[in-house]
C-alpha cells in the first residue's frame, strides 16, 4: 500500500539496514527498507485506527519485510472479537517468513479466550510451516508460563521433532524460560533429556545466562549438558 510504503520509507535507516539484512539471511535484502523496532512499533499506534488499516492487513502479500512486521504490530493493537482476531492471525501467518516478524505478533486480544487460543495453538504447534510452528511456541511461552501453565504443554514443545533452526531455537528459548518459571516440573525434562541434543545444551545454555536462574540450580544445570 503506497501510503504504508511512504511513511516506512520516512522512517528509513540505512546503516541500520545494512545491519539488519545481515541478521535475516533468508529474506531478501531488497525487500528490507531498514526501520528500528521501537520506530515501528510507534508508527503502529499513530496510525491503529485510520481508515485504511483494515485494508492494508487485507493486501497480503506485502512487499516489504517491514510492512509485514507493521501487519504483526497493528494485530497485536487490535480489539477483536477472538474468533475474528484468530482468523485474522491464521491468514497472516502463511507470509511470515522469518523469526522477527513472527516473534513480533503477540495480540494483546488472545487473553479474552486463552482456553481458545490453546486449542488452536495445539494445531500450530502440528503445521508444516516453520514459522507457524515457531508462533506457537513463542505463544505459549508468551502468555501460558504463569497461572495458564499445564504441564502437557511442556509435553506437547518437547514431542516437536524438526531440523528447522528457528523453531529448534524457539523450543530451546521456551524450555529456558519455563526453567525460570515453572522450575520444579521443568527440569525432569532436562534430567531425562527429553529434546534433542542441541535444543537441550542451549536451553541450559540459555537459562544459565538468565539473571533470574539463581546461581545453584545454575551449576546444577551445568552437570546436565550432554557432550
Amino acid at each position: 500500500m503506497e501510503i504504508i510504503e511512504k511513511k516506512l520509507l520516512e522512517l528509513q535507516d540505512l546503516q541500520y539496514r545494512e545491519f539488519h539484512a545481515k541478521l535475516m539471511p533468508n529474506v531478501d535484502p531488497e525487500r528490507i527498507i531498514g526501520v528500528r523496532t521501537p520506530e515501528l512499533r510507534k508508527l503502529a499506534k499513530e496510525i491503529a485506527g485510520e481508515d485504511y488499516i483494515d485494508e492494508f492487513l487485507q493486501e497480503l502479500p506485502h512487499q516489504y519485510y517491514e510492512e509485514n512486521n507493521l501487519h504483526a504490530a497493528l494485530v497485536n493493537l487490535k480489539f477483536l472479537e477472538i474468533h475474528e482476531l484468530l482468523e485474522q492471525v491464521e491468514r497472516f501467518l502463511p507470509y511470515v517468513d522469518n523469526w522477527a516478524t513472527c516473534d513480533m505478533m503477540s495480540p494483546k486480544g488472545f487473553r479474552k479466550d486463552l482456553g481458545l487460543v490453546y486449542e488452536k495453538i495445539k494445531q500450530w504447534l502440528q503445521a508444516e510451516e516453520t514459522y507457524t510452528v515457531r508462533f506457537g511456541i513463542v505463544t505459549l511461552l508468551g502468555f501460558y508460563l504463569d497461572e495458564q501453565f499445564q504441564e502437557e504443554m511442556l509435553g506437547l514443545v518437547a514431542g516437536i521433532k524438526s531440523e528447522e533452526y528457528y523453531i529448534n531455537m524457539a523450543i530451546a528459548w521456551y524450555f529456558s524460560i519455563a526453567l525460570v518459571k515453572q522450575y520444579e516440573t521443568t527440569i525432569s525434562y532436562i534430567q531425562e533429556q527429553r529434546l534433542e541434543k542441541w535444543t537441550h545444551n542451549k536451553a541450559i545454555q540459555k537459562a544459565i545466562e538468565s539473571r533470574r536462574v539463581p546461581e545453584e540450580r545454575k551449576e546444577y544445570l551445568r552437570t546436565l549438558k550432554v557432550k
